[in-house]
Formats: structure tokens, C-alpha cells, sequence
């Protein structure tokens, strides 16, 4: 995963590489729930239930597969385009989350993994959530995720990217 996040180029990344439903759900901004979990506001309607833990709440309500149906099908077209998308709206979702809460305890999981379907295209998924010292991580053993290219990102994973440090 982060040969292909490496390799990828990130100049002039801005708003204008997120797909218009995720580009309102970063307007719109981040909220507590009444267990103190972080959730983005926009996506609270959608997630409604009981939770065993914040992680759980946190991730069910972040969580999304990225918008892909417009991009190429061709794997050297698609990967990085694809990519670009999810780092641009974790940028933003993050230095909004920094905002709201103050602090860069968020994290972002981005995924990449082919689709079951004859096609096989690459798809993406996209959750943020807080970890935390008395709950299992995320994703426990990251590294040894061999179904998937998955990475954890923070706030100051981004700092290099240019503008990401500038997004309201």
C-alpha cells in the first residue's frame, strides 16, 4: 500500500478530487455521539443502532466505499485516480476533525482490494475512527493484512502533501 500511496501524485490535491456526495459529508463537518465517539455529521442519519464500543460506532458510521463507478476500468488508469480521491477526502475530513476536536487523534483506513465480481476492479473503502488505549485497534496486525492494501493515515502523515495543511 504504500509503494502504490508513494508513487502516486498528489500536487494540487483539493476539493475538486472528491466526488460531490463525499465533498458535502467533509462540509458538513464532524460531531460527538452521545458515547463521545467522532463521527462525521453527515453520515450520522445513515448508521443508526447499538455499538459494543466507540471503534465500532466510529467505523459503521464512517465508513464508505469511494465513489469509483467513473473511473477507467484499465488497473494503470484507475489505481492512482482512484487513489488521489480517498487521499483527497482524507485530507479533508482530517483538518476538519482537527478543527472541531482541537487535537489529530483521527485516523483515516484506507483499503484497496479488487471487487468479487468477473470484472475484478479495484475499489476502495474509507473510515476514520479514534483509537483508543482500552480497545482493540482497528485493524489489529496492519502489517500482516494480506487480502487488501490497507494503511493507516494521520493528520501528520499529510503534512508534506501540498495544500492538505491549508484545507478548511
Amino acid at each position: 500500500m504504500w509503494e502504490i500511496l508513494r508513487t502516486t501524485d498528489v500536487t494540487e490535491l483539493s476539493g475538486r478530487d472528491i466526488p460531490p456526495t463525499f465533498l458535502e459529508v467533509v462540509e458538513r463537518g464532524w460531531s460527538l455521539t452521545a458515547a463521545g465517539g467522532r463521527v462525521l455529521t453527515g453520515l450520522r442519519s445513515e448508521a443508526s443502532g447499538t455499538y459494543v464500543d466507540r471503534l465500532a460506532e466510529e467505523s459503521t458510521i464512517n465508513g464508505r466505499g469511494m465513489t469509483d463507478y467513473d473511473l477507467p476500468a484499465a488497473p494503470d488508469e484507475r489505481t492512482h485516480l482512484l487513489v488521489r480521491r480517498c487521499l483527497a477526502y482524507v485530507c479533508a475530513c482530517l483538518r476538519k476533525a482537527q478543527e472541531e476536536f482541537g487535537d489529530t487523534q483521527v485516523k483515516a483506513y484506507v483499503s484497496l482490494s479488487f471487487a468479487d465480481t468477473e470484472e475484478a476492479l479495484l475499489t476502495s473503502n474509507v473510515t476514520f475512527c479514534t483509537p483508543l488505549p482500552d480497545v482493540r485497534p482497528y485493524i489489529p496486525g496492519l502489517e500482516a493484512v494480506a487480502d487488501a492494501a490497507v494503511a493507516e493515515i494521520s493528520l501528520d502523515d499529510l503534512e508534506d502533501v501540498e495544500d492538505c495543511s491549508a484545507w478548511s
